[in-house]
């Protein structure tokens, strides 16, 4: 049922239009090597921007009928020229699935594995060799459940075997999505890198911080969603970490319990034995709670993932590139006031070697 309601709603909100015919893509690292070999470095340049883009109206409804002359691209407030536009419904792309296995996720864990099902069933539509994915969890360690594949079935019967506990090595999982897979030929063009993390943000475990792995996520040109498995009523100042991560790369954060209780009146001041995060016993209202604020956040990430324009250009320089580290960038859309722009906010135009995992 849940995955009827989020395609309905996914339907509901995309309309499509013909979809420029896509260009060769750059020149993209080669396979990962064989088992026997050892982990190699392999250099790329950021000749090409790619720029995935959502963009809604102020209702939060996807604007889905514009073209390449649409957009404007500005690298360090320069106007740049698109030489690729699309718009397909059905890019390719890989999908990277970080699961947060920490006691901070066991309260509504039942409701968030379902979740993550209807979304490896959804991003990952049957064996069609456009879409592949992969399944890290993380509690005390990280660890790479399911490497890159086409076969959903992997990932699903995985996630049903998982249980949570411990701490949330959040860092390293993104480290691991980001330097130890295997590869997809043509990455990070076509297909293009996404991750999904169903977590709270939180990391407990390991050395590593925030800064270096959004510089890090950048590097690598991953767009970064979450679905927030922060209960109703918790404090979670790492919450603005999830954000940041989505926000500079390109993505965004669904809160699906966020407003369970936004029309029960005086809930917080009478509390009950089973606590300040359940319903009254016996009326059915969290569990309809609980499963429409996780639909509703399984069609938000699948519809902008699905709905993405894909943007690349060849940048247009007035400066050396090499004097600056990071060069941002800014889409506009100067005919349509009002609409909300997601999209990467930068690059790094000279890219480190990225170690090719030995898989």
């Amino acid at each position: 049922m849940l995955r009827q309601i989020a395609f309905a709603l996914l339907c509901g909100f995309v309309t499509g239009r013909p979809a420029i015919p896509q260009q060769a893509a750059p020149s993209s690292p080669p396979p990962a090597p064989a088992p026997q070999q050892p982990q190699v470095l392999i250099t790329t340049e950021a000749r090409e921007v790619i720029v995935p883009v959502t963009v809604v109206d102020e209702k939060g409804r996807y604007v889905s009928n514009l073209e390449a002359k649409d957009f404007r691209i500005l690298d360090e407030n320069r106007p740049q020229r698109i030489s690729f536009f699309s718009h397909d419904l059905r890019q390719p792309i890989v999908v990277g699935f970080l699961v947060d296995l920490s006691n901070n996720s066991r309260i509504h864990w039942k409701n968030f594995a379902d979740a993550i099902t209807e979304l490896v069933d959804t991003l990952l539509p049957g064996d069609d060799p456009r879409y592949s994915g992969y399944l890290i969890g993380y509690g005390n360690q990280a660890e790479m459940l399911v490497n890159t594949t086409q076969e959903a079935d992997k990932l699903a019967t995985a996630v049903q075997r998982m249980k949570p506990g411990g701490a949330a090595a959040f860092y390293d999982a993104l480290y691991m999505a980001c330097t130890d897979r295997t590869l997809i030929k043509g990455e990070p063009y076509q297909p293009r890198r996404v991750v999904v993390v169903i977590g709270d943000g939180h990391n407990s475990s390991g050395t590593r911080g925030i800064d270096q792995m959004l510089e890090l996520a950048k590097r690598n040109l991953i767009t970064i969603f979450g679905m927030s498995t922060q209960a109703f009523g918790f404090d979670n100042p790492s919450s603005d970490d999830l954000e940041r991560l989505a926000t500079e790369t390109g993505g965004h954060v669904e809160y699906p319990l966020n407003s369970l209780y936004k029309d029960v009146s005086g809930y917080l001041s009478h509390p009950t034995d089973a606590g300040n995060y359940v319903y009254e016993a016996g009326t059915g209202g969290y569990a309809a709670e609980i499963s429409s604020g996780i639909t509703n956040a399984v069609s938000g990430i699948a519809g902008d993932i699905a709905t993405q324009y894909v943007i690349r250009y060849i940048p247009d320089y007035t400066d050396d590139p090499r004097q600056k580290v990071y060069r941002h960038i800014k889409v506009e859309l100067p005919n349509l006031p009002g609409v909300k722009i997601r999209a990467r906010d930068g690059y790094f135009p000279d890219l480190p070697p990225v170690v090719a995992p030995s898989r």
